[in-house]
């Protein structure tokens, strides 16, 4: 991305998807909509994927990446309009998984990769904290160890095997979408 001009996501692009789901019937079991909801979920990670790579590459500045992060960031989580509880629920679930993608880049662009502890030992910390109910730390850990994946580090996403399905699992999960979206940055198309 060589324009810094360049408009990395847009509530249009995020309104288009929703309409898409709103159109289909969601079935979470259904191959094509799972799909369909992993793609949602990847594209936002690979905008914010090349946010972070402007940044790195001086395309863009500190100000401007933030700046470009909160903005998706509102849109994204914002309470979307979708009539299909099913649906509404399945959304929800992508909105969760990317809370942390967004936390930690926010991190990183503020403060760079967390100096100690590795993504394993951070998504463990965050695992124990959610399991005594301090989401605040457990997100803190999970966003550190997303700063160190945005620095390069490896994310092996079994390490979420002997975790409790819950809140860190889902943050794991838009983590694995961001590195994804870091280390192969194919556009996904929304039509």
């Amino acid at each position: 991305m060589s324009d810094p001009e360049a408009e990395f996501y847009s509530e249009e692009r995020w309104e288009n998807w929703l309409d898409r789901l709103r159109d289909e019937d969601i079935d979470p079991e259904n191959e094509d909509s799972a799909r369909l909801l992993l793609n949602l979920q990847d594209d936002v990670a690979i905008a914010v994927a090349k946010i972070l790579t402007a940044l790195d590459e001086g395309v863009i500045d500190a100000d401007r990446a933030m700046d470009e992060l909160v903005d998706i960031r509102e849109v994204v989580l914002a309470e979307p309009e979708i009539e299909a509880e099913d649906t509404l629920m399945l959304v929800d679930g992508v909105q969760t998984s990317l809370v942390c993608v967004f936390y930690s880049a926010e991190r990183y662009v503020a403060e760079g990769p967390i100096e100690e502890g590795s993504i394993e030992e951070h998504i463990r910390h965050a695992a124990d904290a959610e399991a005594d109910d301090d989401l605040d730390t457990a997100l803190g850990h999970a966003s550190a160890a997303g700063t160190l994946l945005i620095h390069g580090e490896d994310l092996d996403i079994s390490v979420t095997e002997d975790i409790e399905y819950g809140l860190v699992t889902e943050w794991v999960n838009g983590l694995d979408s961001l590195q994804e979206a870091l280390t192969d940055p194919e556009v996904i198309e929304e039509d």
